[in-house]
């Protein structure tokens, strides 16, 4: 009776399992946060080449950009700035190490490292990414804001991305009931887009802008959530 041929697909199912599987360093966390680091690189990049190339994104930048100033009112107005100067960099400094030492104090160290990394790193990178696209903030014979840093990405964005996404991940991945996760996930996006369309409404930023921190937010979060959520696993086998 001749030798039973190994199967030529049971290592490649075998890798594709472990990849999806919730239990060690190396599996569903993993997958996850290398699919939506790449996705977010992607979509990252192709905003910043048709901000760079000047191409028909950055024509519906400035339309939208003039149509909002145009429908400006004095209560929107004061609401908006209340929440972009919440969300400036002291106050978001402020909310991570309230929410840093919160995590601590309950005993969610990787957590808290996590949070911490993904908004301050989120932070710098920001700069850096301003300082190599150099671009010009909207412009308004009136503006409502008068600022003279660069615009592309948005700093504001960036930073309430970080923050109430780590925030938002943290709640999904400890919440017991699928009511709470969605509520979590969809106030985190709620505040996320919020902070976005402040910094258009007040003339601080272009629809680009603003796209181009959800990406950028998007690639620092996954990356740092993923890095620490495989350091944890790992120290912990």
């Amino acid at each position: 009776m001749p030798a039973r041929q190994p199967d030529r697909f049971a290592r490649p199912i075998a890798f594709l399992r472990a990849r999806l599987s919730p239990e060690g360093y190396l599996g569903l966390h993993l997958t996850i946060g290398a699919l939506i680091l790449m996705a977010s690189t992607w979509l990252f990049a192709a905003i910043a080449e048709d901000v760079v190339n000047a191409e028909r994104l950055t024509v519906i930048d400035r339309e939208f950009s003039a149509w909002l100033h145009a429908h400006t009112t004095p209560t929107i107005t004061a609401l908006l700035i209340i929440v972009t100067r919440i969300h400036a960099s002291i106050g978001v400094t402020i909310l991570t190490l309230a929410a840093f030492f919160y995590l601590m104090r309950r005993g969610l160290r990787a957590q808290s490292v996590a949070l911490a990394a993904s908004v301050f790193g989120g932070m710098l990178l920001n700069v850096i990414l301003k300082n190599i696209f150099l671009r010009a903030r909207p412009h308004f014979a009136d503006p409502i804001l008068t600022l003279t840093s660069y615009g592309f990405p948005s700093g504001h964005t960036m930073m309430a991305t970080c923050f109430y996404g780590a925030l938002g991940a943290f709640a999904i991945a400890n919440l017991k009931r699928w009511e709470w996760r969605v509520l979590a996930g969809l106030g985190a996006g709620f505040m996320i887009l919020l902070v976005g369309f402040s910094r258009i409404y007040l003339g601080a930023h272009y629809l680009t802008d603003v796209l181009g921190a959800f990406a950028e937010g998007a690639v620092w979060l996954a990356f740092c959530l993923t890095a620490v959520n495989i350091l944890h696993r790992w120290r912990r086998a």
